[in-house]
């Protein structure tokens, strides 16, 4: 089955409106162009600051979560929404909502958090804000089961490979991975987790803006299943378009049949 994929590369400033603005239009001229698939990046009405989630913290009936089932109804796409600062229950969870024609399709709470410390080049610790998710994240759509992790979640290819084996062809990441980090690992972990899964993996990231507090690495970009990788941007606003043929999958796990040979896999469910 084809697929025309969008991964909105959006720049995010601290003007939550502006933010919602910015990403409204560039999921309408996604979807005037074919895409059927749509993706936001992470923290896209937010600043990526641990201060910055408390005061941008919202419901799941909140504001930006009605905007995106909106966004998705009214074009009629599947929409990643990046993600947002989710509250819920007395805590902060780094969130991604998932709509198909308006209709809610479920969430993914960031399961894995940033907590890193680079002397010299980038701190910062989620979990001083954040909670964790508890759960892997697959949804059913149209185009088969898609499934989402969110930026540091790349780094652990357990997560990635039990999407696949929960029924996962193609998996998405909204991330902002950084310029100290991005260009040793971005390219690199991507690509792995293509071939760990034997998925199509597609990553929206912020744009990179230099006025920003923290700077996203840019450089959005979909994988293929044989881990190559089929467009990437740079790190400026854009959008980027991709076609992929999901039958692809079943070819390559035919041809390396990893998942099945999986002497792990047992363990795993």
């Amino acid at each position: 089955m084809g697929c025309k994929i969008a991964c909105c590369q959006m720049e995010v400033t601290r003007d939550k409106e502006n933010n919602l603005e910015r990403a409204a239009k560039m999921v309408e001229t996604a979807a005037q162009q074919g895409a059927e698939l749509i993706v936001l990046p992470e923290m896209f009405q937010c600043p990526y600051e641990n201060q910055a989630f408390p005061e941008y913290a919202e419901p799941e009936n909140g504001k930006s979560v009605r905007f995106l089932a909106e966004l998705s109804r009214k074009y009629q796409c599947i929409l990643v929404g990046g993600s947002i600062p989710e509250q819920e229950k007395g805590h902060y969870y780094n969130t991604c909502f998932v709509f198909e024609h308006g209709n809610y399709l479920g969430k993914h709470q960031k399961y894995h958090l940033f907590d890193v410390n680079i002397p010299g080049k980038i701190s910062f610790q989620e979990s001083s804000i954040l909670s964790s998710g508890e759960h892997f994240s697959v949804f059913s759509t149209s185009i088969g089961k898609i499934g989402v992790g969110i930026c540091f979640d790349l780094r652990f290819p357990e997560q990635w490979i039990q999407m696949a084996l929960d029924g996962a062809k193609l998996l998405i990441c909204p991330a902002a991975f950084n310029p100290v980090t991005g260009p040793k690992h971005w390219d690199l972990l991507l690509r792995a987790r293509a071939i760990d899964s034997q998925c199509f993996v597609a990553a929206c990231s912020p744009a990179y803006h230099p006025t920003a507090s923290y700077h996203a690495y840019g450089h959005s970009c979909v994988v293929s299943p044989w881990g190559e990788i089929l467009h990437q941007l740079e790190e400026q606003q854009e959008i980027l378009f991709v076609e992929i043929d999901l039958e692809q999958v079943a070819e390559v796990r035919q041809q390396i049949p990893i998942l099945s040979a999986d002497r792990f896999a047992t363990k795993r469910k």
